[in-house]
């Protein structure tokens, strides 16, 4: 029986402070995000101050909405165990909540601000899909996010460094590394919408082409995954809301386009 250690969630520890793996991997996601963002925004003569502005907003209440929805599709559990309904360094977070809730707060700060909410989303969208391929790895630190069970000849197959491997092995059996294909999946959407941004699309398109991309990769790796929030005993949330964003985008797309929106700028 192969007994492997897992790699120790906490980073460091400050007196009674406890540093996660987890939370840095994640701020590390929002940093880069945010100089990427900053970058572009000043490249198109925006306040270069003003994806900070947003963040102070956004990035808090992304994280309450994600951890709210992630609650309520775990209730049976988390009714039985209020405390740790804030332990959100445990894991945890769904990025479709933090979406709805980044989502809303962005629209309310263009329209205080005076500017295109969809400007600010064409801007944001390659950094978001970077965060959310960095944020993977957290998960990875976490061993959550797994797919279902395999061999580890099917890993070592796959070519993937021992580390990745031996993490995998959780509770005596190893798992489908998920996460990884879903970072691969994000990191290859950050590439493809920083070459979009040279054509000419319409102001949003660049935002609502990252909806597809990362909803269709999210549909597939979901349908793989063990540990996804239900909607019904059959039906995975994540799969349903990827179905409904792509539509939705495609049909946003139509009718902008119809309505002859103008080219970004």
């Amino acid at each position: 029986m192969d007994t492997i250690q897992p790699i120790d969630r906490i980073a460091f520890e400050i007196g009674p402070l406890t540093v996660y793996w987890y939370g840095i991997i994640i701020g590390l996601g929002v940093i880069l995000g945010y100089y990427f963002a900053t970058k572009e925004a000043k490249r198109l003569g925006l306040n270069k101050d003003i994806f900070a502005d947003l963040l102070l907003w956004a990035l808090p209440i992304a994280l309450i909405s994600a951890r709210i929805y992630y609650v309520i599709f775990k209730w049976e559990y988390y009714s039985k165990n209020p405390g740790e309904i804030v332990a959100i360094w445990e894991g945890g977070i769904a990025i479709h909540g933090a979406l709805i809730g980044a989502t809303i707060t962005a629209i309310i700060f263009a329209k205080k601000r005076g500017v295109s909410f969809w400007k600010l989303a064409d801007i944001a969208a390659p950094s978001i899909i970077l965060g959310q391929a960095i944020g993977r790895w957290g998960n990875f630190m976490n061993q959550e996010a797994y797919g279902g069970p395999v061999t580890r000849a099917v890993l070592e197959n796959l070519q993937l460094p021992d580390f990745i491997i031996d993490q995998m092995f959780i509770n005596g059996q190893y798992y489908q590394p998920t996460f990884l294909y879903e970072s691969i999946w994000n990191l290859a959407g950050f590439i493809i919408l920083i070459l979009l941004r040279r054509i000419q699309l319409r102001q949003g398109e660049l935002f609502l082409s990252y909806i597809i991309w990362y909803s269709i990769g999210r549909f597939f790796v979901e349908g793989m995954r063990t540990d996804s929030l239900m909607l019904t005993e059959t039906l995975r949330m994540a799969q349903f809301i990827s179905v409904v964003l792509v539509i939705c985008s495609l049909l946003v797309i139509y009718y902008r386009r119809k309505a002859v929106v103008p080219f970004k700028n």
